[in-house]
């Protein structure tokens, strides 16, 4: 209930301009429309500059379309807004264990665990990023 709590805050962070792109290019990513979900989302970064939940949005199209550079960039932006943001803190963890960096992977993943200890994929991934498989 307190992680459904926090997401619904985050969200609703922004500017109200900002946050209506945000709501937009969400339905784009549901749609799987990426090139318009990641306008909305810079167009909602454009509009409120420190929207964490903007950033982490358009690191999750980056994401899906392979682009981790990118959405590491993204996701670095969403914590700095917003320290507490264990998605993008486990969309660090992701992205870094697509390039092979999994120190840096385990690293960030654990962080997201620190913040919300219910991650359990989380854990699975740090066990398998460590070689135990859990």
């Amino acid at each position: 209930m307190a992680e459904h709590a926090l997401w619904s805050i985050w969200f609703r962070l922004g500017e109200p301009a900002a946050h209506k792109k945000l709501l937009a290019g969400l339905e784009s990513l549901n749609n799987r429309d990426l090139e318009t979900a990641e306008q909305h989302f810079a167009q909602a970064i454009e509009l409120d500059s420190k929207f964490a939940e903007a950033y982490n949005q358009r690191a999750i199209v980056h994401y899906l379309r392979e682009e981790f550079r990118a959405s590491i960039d993204d996701c670095h932006r969403a914590v700095e807004l917003m320290p507490d943001h264990f998605g993008a803190w486990a969309g660090l963890g992701h992205c870094h264990a697509h390039l092979g960096e999994n120190d840096q992977a385990i690293k960030h993943y654990k962080h997201a665990l620190e913040i919300n200890p219910h991650l359990d994929c989380l854990r699975q991934a740090v066990d398998e990023l460590k070689g135990t498989g859990g």
